[in-house]
């Protein structure tokens, strides 16, 4: 008995070895982060937003353009429009729990690796608008989930693949503008496109290269579609070509007129959703879109309960999303003003695009007629207010931390802001250009507080001086002359080494 009990238990630890070790390699290297390096190492990035991309990291969830399951398993990469060039890495293929690929509007040359049809999760793969070259791999045709595929805009040539006919799952399919040849076998996509293939589709023929049925077509060597025998009457034949084309016309101009109407209501150049589907989740890299129904079951209908904060722009929410995901929803005022459409539009693309250590990353955003929403992940330290209502108080001084700050930076001493602990070891200019962007940003007016994509800019290092000296111009012109002056306000603040002085409530963020 004592045996078999032994026996279970060891097996019971060896399950959990393999389990604990099934994303490392031999080495004890995450095949994930080894398989993102190949990526990477594939790619010329310009602007450096694979830099924090690590081969010594444990895990690449953590990584810019990287999303992970709650497993912290790869299930997305998006890099659109980042000006990537080189080629992509066959390592690819390694990622097996790969559900969305978007490398769109940028640069990448070469095949696109056979090894995709190894991603048996795929379900969203977007290669357009780079420059990819030689033959589309017949190994996608393998993949049973892959449901939207976007490879119009490169320079794939050669026959059109035979095996993406068998995928019956596929909603959308895009392989326009490219050099393939051949017979184009019959789709049972609902939407596709193969215009601007000039071996296929020749000038004029447009109309039979998109649309919601797609027809066997055979090519003949004069590049003309080969004529099918009939032996109904010639008027008959008249009749029905003549039926076809006003159709056809009629087809095509409600088309191009709902999709004008669509384009006038909904305004949005930049961002796209898919409502005809109820659990699509489309995403722009890492942003999501979400719908205004489900942030507002998240929040309880925006309940007083679920206020993290209120500022000068909205209050936050706390929510909790139907995959039991945890973020922090800004509901920002005056969502319907004249303008404020595009200036939201505007705060997002900057937001969404910024990478910096001391931002939190925006994960979403909502913008119906009357409302706009940010998702931000929530962050589950507290708020700055709850911290301001104990920190700093101390008895019988005078003056505020705020003032402080501005006295102390005034007389050039910022190093008595730093960490002790710190010796030293600090850049005293980013130090200032922080204290700077924080003067700012706590201006008494919130109309002359920087926006949030002014402050991106700043901490980037755009901006931040003519900022600065514009706002020490407008402080000149209304400071009093006691203002900096007076030694008896600040004199129990400069001698005790505490530095406790009576918190100020500020109005809000911007």
């Amino acid at each position: 008995m004592r045996r078999r009990e032994g026996g279970l238990y060891f097996l019971a630890c060896l399950w959990f070895l393999t389990t604990v070790n099934g994303l490392l390699t031999p080495k004890g290297v995450n095949y994930e982060v080894q398989a993102l390096m190949g990526i990477k190492a594939s790619l010329y990035d310009p602007h450096g937003v694979l830099e924090n991309w690590d081969g010594d990291a444990v895990d690449p969830c953590s990584w810019t353009m990287v999303t992970c399951s709650s497993e912290s398993l790869v299930i997305g990469l998006g890099t659109p429009s980042q000006n990537l060039s080189g080629t992509l890495s066959p390592t690819i293929g390694n990622l097996t729990n790969l559900q969305t690929v978007l490398l769109q509007s940028n640069n990448i040359t070469g095949p696109i690796p056979a090894e995709i049809g190894r991603l048996s999760k795929l379900h969203t793969i977007d290669l357009s608008n780079n420059f990819f070259t030689g033959k589309i791999p017949s190994t996608l045709g393998h993949l049973s989930n892959l449901e939207y595929i976007r490879l119009n805009n490169n320079s794939l040539s050669g026959e059109f693949p035979m095996s993406l006919a068998n995928m019956t799952q596929l909603v959308l399919l895009d392989l326009s503008f490219n050099n393939l040849s051949g017979p184009v076998p019959r789709f049972p996509t609902k939407t596709f496109s193969i215009a601007g293939n000039p071996l296929i589709c020749p000038t004029g023929s447009e109309p039979e290269c998109h649309g919601t049925t797609l027809m066997p077509m055979s090519m003949n060597l004069n590049n003309t579609p080969t004529a099918l025998p009939s032996d109904k009457p010639k008027s008959h034949q008249i009749a029905l070509a003549f039926g076809s084309s006003v159709g056809s016309v009629s087809l095509i101009i409600l088309v191009f007129g709902l999709f004008l109407w669509w384009r006038q209501r909904n305004n949005q150049p930049t961002f796209f959703d898919v409502k005809d589907r109820q659990h699509e989740e489309v995403s722009l890299g890492n942003l999501r879109k979400f719908q205004f129904r489900e942030l507002q079951i998240s929040t309880n209908n925006f309940s007083n309960k679920n206020i993290l904060g209120k500022g000068g722009f909205g209050n936050v929410y706390k929510g909790i999303l139907h995959d039991g995901t945890v973020v922090a929803v800004k509901r920002l005022k005056d969502g319907s003003a004249s303008g404020g459409e595009i200036q939201f539009q505007t705060e997002v693309e900057m937001i969404s695009l910024a990478v910096h250590r001391n931002l939190l990353r925006l994960y979403g955003f909502c913008m119906t007629p009357t409302e706009r929403l940010l998702v931000y992940p929530y962050m589950s330290n507290g708020s700055v207010a709850s911290r301001l209502k104990e920190f700093g108080k101390a008895a019988n001084q005078k003056g505020a931390m705020l003032d402080w700050v501005k006295k102390i930076h005034h007389e050039k001493k910022l190093e008595m802001l730093v960490d002790k602990d710190l010796k030293g070891n600090y850049d005293r200019i980013e130090l200032e250009e922080m204290v700077q962007v924080a003067l700012l940003c706590t201006q008494y007016l919130p109309s002359h507080r920087p926006k949030m994509s002014e402050v991106v800019k700043m901490l980037e290092g755009d901006g931040l001086a003519e900022s600065w000296e514009a706002s020490q111009r407008a402080e000149a012109s209304k400071s009093k002359p006691h203002e900096f002056s007076s030694s008896d306000r600040y004199s129990d603040l400069t001698d005790d080494s505490s530095l406790l002085v009576q918190a100020m409530e500020l109005s809000g963020p911007r």
